[in-house]
């Protein structure tokens, strides 16, 4: 293939996305658009699988996508391989606006059976946070006064 698909790209070099294989693919879309302020963008399947994307809502020049690809028996290329998991030290981190919504996150974890971390106030710049396990065993960090947020506009602004 020499021409492009899109008419749109970027103009310098981007971080797009974190991908994982996942085990069944309408549960890890449940869990994390239930979980995370992550939202559907697309879902696709082809011979080999299934595969979505999720992102934040909204226009943005630093697009950063969740994908999700459950491959078909026999059309895996990782078969060999377990399935990874982001465990237990490497996770996926959410920062979110207020303390309360981490009690709150983890209060839905835990009736949920996934909750990995109650709410803990860790050193700066960790800040107040809990874990939750997704579908295949990932971890996924929420964060309050993190700082990253902060960080990032003091440095660029908006």
């Amino acid at each position: 293939m020499t021409e492009s698909t899109y008419q749109l790209h970027p103009t310098e070099p981007r971080w797009t996305h974190i991908a994982l294989r996942v085990a069944d693919m309408d549960a890890s879309i449940e869990w994390y658009t239930e979980f995370t302020p992550l939202e559907l963008i697309d879902r696709r399947e082809d011979d080999d699988g299934y595969g979505a994307w999720l992102g934040m809502p909204g226009e943005t020049n630093n697009p950063f996508i969740l994908v999700l690809a459950e491959f078909f028996e026999g059309k895996d290329p990782f078969a060999h391989a377990p399935l990874a998991t982001l465990a237990p030290f490497a996770h996926l981190g959410m920062e979110l606006p207020t303390r309360d919504d981490i009690d709150d996150i983890a209060t839905r974890g835990e009736s949920a059976g996934c909750l990995a971390m109650p709410p803990t106030m860790m050193p700066p710049p960790i800040g107040y946070i809990t874990m939750l396990r997704d579908p295949d065993g990932n971890m996924v960090e929420f964060s309050w006064d993190q700082g990253v947020f902060a960080t990032l506009q003091e440095r660029w602004g908006n």
